[in-house]
């Protein structure tokens, strides 16, 4: 409706929802249409962009566009108040599980919404429906399809699984890679594992693995009572047996004809 009336707004902030914006079409809606007068209107770092935002509301905002609107200013509201009656139901659904959602969240990007999707899903003791972690990966189908053929493992298609875990579960992932810790350098592996960072098949697949390690460890910790406890970045290296590594460096070289050597340094 801002677009038709020549408002673009959206080329400024990200949506209609910040209280900047919204001052901004309350204010077209009671007949104001000064884009300097609007754009005054913004707060907190929009501010900094008040030359922007006047000529993206200089537009020919009429009557109509008011009546709309409001209409969908009302709207968004109403949406608004059935969520957070939605979230307060949750909430009271939830509070016999307190101590289970906080095992959840100590796992790096699982909030507390998620916690509660979790627990919805697969109940506060998977343990008693699920034999191991695999078992519940497996239903929830974070678990790729294993192919062999001629003594070589291939990763086949993973199948679709539970519509409400599942993408849940992923969003966490992503979440929960942005933070230092062992989830983050396990995805970067995958991530070359499956073909660079540059391939977007490989940062999906990369992300899908990270997922899978959430349902594995949201079974641990329900399991054992115990808050996760962050295996560290260097997890990997750590643990790394040079000489197999040394081997693996030779032959991935190798594979590319070159010829190495290996000496002692001087």
């Amino acid at each position: 409706m801002l677009q038709d009336a020549g408002i673009k707004a959206d080329s400024v902030a990200s949506s209609v929802t910040p209280k900047s914006v919204r001052a901004m079409v309350e204010a077209l809606i009671d007949g104001e249409r000064r884009p300097a007068v609007l754009a005054d209107l913004a707060r907190g770092s929009m501010r900094s962009k008040i030359p922007d935002l006047q000529r993206a509301l200089e537009g020919r905002f009429d009557d109509h566009h008011a009546l709309m609107c409001r209409l969908h200013l009302a709207h968004l509201d109403q949406l608004d108040a059935m969520i957070g009656a939605l979230d307060e139901q949750i909430e009271q659904l939830m509070h016999p599980f307190c101590a289970r959602r906080e095992l959840i969240a100590s796992i790096p990007g699982i909030g507390v919404g998620a916690s509660a999707t979790v627990i919805s899903e697969i109940g506060a003791d998977p343990a008693a429906w699920f034999p191991s972690a695999e078992h519940l990966a497996s239903w929830v189908r974070l678990c790729p399809g294993n192919h062999e053929s001629a003594g070589k493992r291939h990763h086949g298609a993973r199948r679709k699984g539970n519509q409400h875990l599942q993408p849940v579960l992923v969003e966490c992932a992503w979440a929960a890679v942005r933070t230092d810790g062992y989830l983050r350098e396990y995805y970067r592996r995958q991530v070359r594992k499956f073909g660079g960072f540059r391939s977007p098949a490989a940062n999906k697949k990369a992300i899908i693995a990270v997922a899978h390690k959430l349902i594995v460890i949201i079974w641990h910790v329900l399991a054992t009572g115990r808050p996760y406890q962050d295996l560290g970045a260097d997890y990997f290296t750590t643990r790394m047996d040079p000489d197999k590594e040394r081997r693996r460096l030779v032959a991935k070289l190798e594979a590319q004809g070159l010829g190495v050597t290996l000496e002692p340094a001087a």
